[in-house]
Formats: structure tokens, C-alpha cells, sequence
């Protein structure tokens, strides 16, 4: 390419020549681009068609991309529900736990202070911010301190202090209650976009409400007269029933009235390193 590219051609003395240069011809349109011999290029009896004023050349014309259409399903990507990953079911599948949601979501769970932690901790890598109510702060330092990587994602209160979250769409909020076996009236309820996951160490009087309640029960291991209790409002069958009172640290059930699934947490390195293994009883 020359060096008089993207100039106009002049004469010498300076006035334009050809039919264009009439004043004023020429204004508004593109450079030139000078030389010879490439396809395309001024000199070439096809640039006249491929260039455009203003735009410079056409690029180059290539088939287009097709995919038949019985290829189409080759393209699926395998993405599975939304939510936190709470662990496997017993087809060794992800079993996901969408606590961010437009409507109140209340969650019960009757087992662990770690496995509350673990679900709090899994819920904080998802976006969300967590408002822990408890009346043990202390086992929660260590936690809130770690997690959102350095962002004040966890937040620890006192009885009853848990101040409006102001959840929305782009800022879901998670209310962990860890306030023993008789939790009082909170001061903050499930809403839009607010969860709460009550943890209630063993069954208390209170827990037959709280159950009947809940849009989701977790329940880990507890003794076969507590067991039998929470079959009778859950209307458990008699097998998960029996299986209630031997489950592993690591295993809960998580249930409705229409549907459960046994979950066996499989606790990540970070996890394990941070709140140490699995334990039913803190």
C-alpha cells in the first residue's frame, strides 16, 4: 500500500480532478485507499462495488455456520436447579436448597449448630447476606469472619435485635435462628427475598408449630420418641421414622408433606478446615 492512502486524489495544483470535483463534490464521502494489484484495492476494477464511503472495504465473504437440527440437542449444557448445594441425595446426585426467593420461605431444622454453619457458609458464596440471631455468638466469630472473602456478608445479633434486613431482587438476606429448643417471637419474619432457617438443637414443645409451619424440614439425628413425634406431624412413613434415630453426623432428611429425600453432606476442604468434621451434638 502507498503512502498516499486514506488521501484524496489531487492534482498539482491542488484542485481536485474527475468529475467529482466540482466544490463541495466529495464531502462526507469515504477515504480512497491507493495502490494496486490485491484484489479489492483501488486500481482493482472491483473496489468500485466493495468499497463503501465511510466504511472502508467489504470484508470477506465465508459460508455461514449450520448445525442440522437433529445436532441441536448436542449443544444442551447440563445445568441443574438454582440454589445452594447442600450435598448429595441418595442417587448421588446434587441436592439444591433455593433459599432466595419472592416469597417467605421458612426452613426448619432440627439437628447440628455445623451443619447450620455449613449452610449459612454455602449461602454466603451464592450472594446472599446472612443475619445470624443467636445467644452464642462465640461459635459464630470464627465463621463470620471468613466468610464473603473479606465483604460483610455475616452479621451476628443478639436475641431478639435482629434489625429489618431490607431484602430485595439483587440483595436476598438469610435469617439463621440460633436460639436453643424454645426460640422467642423473632423480630424479623420470612419475606420476599428473606429466608429463615430456624435450628433447633433437639424437639421442644414449640417444635410441633414450628414444623407444621415450615415450607421445608431438615432433621438429623434424634431419639425414636423424637422421631416418632416428628413423624406424626411430618406424616412420615414408618421406615424413615425407624431410620431417624440412626443416621449418621453427616446425613439429614429433609422433607415436606408431599416429598423427602435423605442428604449426606460432603463438607469441602475450606469447610473442614474451618469448622472442623461433622458432629451432631456442639
Amino acid at each position: 500500500m502507498s503512502t498516499s492512502a486514506f488521501s484524496p486524489a489531487t492534482s498539482p495544483s491542488g484542485h481536485g480532478t474527475g468529475p467529482d470535483s466540482a466544490p463541495g463534490a466529495g464531502l462526507g464521502s469515504g477515504p480512497t485507499i491507493s495502490g494496486a494489484g490485491a484484489p479489492g484495492m483501488a486500481g482493482d476494477p472491483s473496489s468500485a462495488r466493495r468499497t463503501r464511503p465511510g466504511f472502508g472495504l467489504i470484508g470477506p465473504r465465508r459460508g455461514r455456520q449450520t448445525l442440522p437440527m437433529e445436532d441441536v440437542e448436542a449443544l444442551a449444557l447440563p445445568i441443574g436447579d438454582d440454589g445452594v448445594i447442600i450435598g448429595v441425595d441418595e442417587q448421588n446426585q446434587p441436592a439444591v436448597l433455593g433459599f432466595n426467593r419472592p416469597e417467605p420461605f421458612d426452613v426448619v431444622l432440627v439437628g447440628g449448630l455445623w451443619t447450620a454453619q455449613v449452610l449459612a457458609f454455602r449461602a454466603a458464596a451464592t450472594g446472599a447476606r446472612i443475619a445470624v440471631e443467636t445467644g452464642r455468638p462465640h461459635l459464630w466469630t470464627n465463621l463470620v469472619q471468613v466468610a464473603g472473602g473479606g465483604q460483610q456478608c455475616m452479621t451476628v445479633f443478639d436475641v431478639g435485635r435482629v434489625p429489618p434486613q431490607g431484602p430485595s431482587v439483587g440483595s436476598p438476606v438469610l435469617v439463621v435462628r440460633d436460639c436453643g429448643m424454645r426460640p422467642p417471637r423473632g423480630r424479623v419474619s420470612a419475606l420476599p427475598w428473606q429466608s429463615v432457617l430456624t435450628l433447633l438443637p433437639y424437639l421442644s414443645p414449640v417444635a410441633p408449630r414450628l414444623l407444621e409451619h415450615a415450607g421445608l424440614v431438615g432433621i438429623q439425628r434424634v431419639s425414636p420418641d423424637e422421631a416418632k413425634e416428628i413423624g406424626r406431624v411430618m406424616g412420615l412413613p414408618q421406615a424413615d421414622v425407624a431410620a431417624l434415630s440412626t443416621l449418621p453426623d453427616w446425613v439429614t432428611l429433609w422433607c415436606t408433606r408431599t416429598g423427602r429425600q435423605f442428604v449426606t453432606v460432603q463438607a469441602t476442604d475450606a469447610e473442614t478446615g474451618l469448622l472442623g468434621s461433622p458432629r451432631r451434638v456442639d
